[in-house]
């Protein structure tokens, strides 16, 4: 055998695809049943309240694009994981009219199930696989890890006591330590499951909304193929399940996922989105695929930052 025959694994020689993307993604909104309900002036009246920060962050994106032609494409978000109503073909009909009536275009819809599972991709367990939770001094290791307990924290615990302690004069009571805490700590534990009745895992709304920005950024990869392509429909089915994750509701849209992310929504999504960001901050992506967006993002004269919780921008309004 030569002296220049050298083995690699198969996996080292796996291409990473590149997805399209545009420079910013804008989110127009959630869509739950209780906002359904309200019929198509509760629609309107929203989107009335998004038209002026959706035009805030177009200019915004213009600003900081250096050729001056920004792409740019607006998603909406439709819960059908947590709770089923009407069809896909009425609620489409329906809010795609509302958003009409104030200007406003959207160019994909997307299901919340579809961040569970998309094309039988599972993407809530291929980002549970990419969970590394943040390092924290002095740790004891008496809490089982986030993949078996689905509780992720931005800190350290208060430690706790046994029941053969609770009498004892042990340590006193100690708080919960936000890790890099700006003076004082703001402590978050999030819930990333629960259980079904019939034992299935129950991904929480934070979890889903995080695979929803990794999605939105272009991160995500199965065997380094791109997910949740976006699928063009010649017809609505009638049932949700049939529908894909992503649908390309106008045919010149910009690409889906982009550089960046910004979300128009209601207040009371506020603490939901708090978790999210602590999620985004221990998943890690592929080296891989961050080196070919940043280089992607360097070609175009984007300044990107590395820390994927900066490419997320939101603003929430009142309900």
């Amino acid at each position: 055998m030569g002296p220049d025959v050298r083995f690699e694994e198969s996996t080292a020689r796996r291409s990473v695809e590149s997805v399209p993307l545009s420079h910013l993604s804008i989110e127009l909104g959630h869509l739950y049943i209780e906002e359904f309900a309200g019929g198509a002036e509760q629609l309107r009246r929203h989107f009335a309240r998004v038209v002026p920060w959706v035009a805030a962050a177009r200019q915004a994106c213009l600003d900081r694009t250096p050729t001056g032609k920004p792409r740019i494409s607006t998603c909406f978000l439709i819960d059908d994981y947590f709770t089923r109503f009407s069809t896909p073909r009425f609620v489409m009909e329906q809010v795609r009219q509302a958003a009409q009536d104030t200007g406003l275009v959207i160019d994909y819809f997307a299901r919340e199930a579809g961040c569970a599972q998309a094309d039988d991709i599972p993407l809530a367990e291929l980002v549970l696989t990419q969970l590394v939770s943040d390092p924290v001094p002095e740790t004891t290791g008496d809490r089982p890890p986030t993949s078996e307990t689905g509780w992720l924290c931005n800190g350290k615990r208060s430690p706790s006591s046994g029941p053969g302690q609770a009498m004892s004069a042990g340590r006193p009571w100690q708080p919960p330590v936000q890790n890099a805490a700006n003076r004082h700590s703001i402590f978050l534990d999030v819930e990333l499951w629960d259980y079904e009745e019939d034992g299935r895992r129950r991904w929480s709304c934070p979890f889903l909304a995080a695979v929803w920005q990794l999605m939105r950024m272009g991160l995500l990869r199965h065997e380094g193929e791109g997910v949740t392509n976006p699928y063009q429909l010649d017809d609505w089915p009638d049932d949700w399940d049939d529908m894909p994750a992503v649908v390309k509701l106008n045919p010149h849209a910009a690409p889906f996922s982009a550089y960046r992310t910004f979300s128009v929504l209601g207040s009371r999504f506020l603490s939901v989105e708090h978790a999210v960001r602590t999620i985004l901050s221990q998943v890690s992506i592929s080296p891989a695929v961050l080196d070919q967006i940043q280089t992607r993002s360097r070609n175009e004269h984007i300044d990107l930052p590395k820390d994927l919780v900066e490419r997320v921008e939101y603003v929430f309004i009142g309900d």
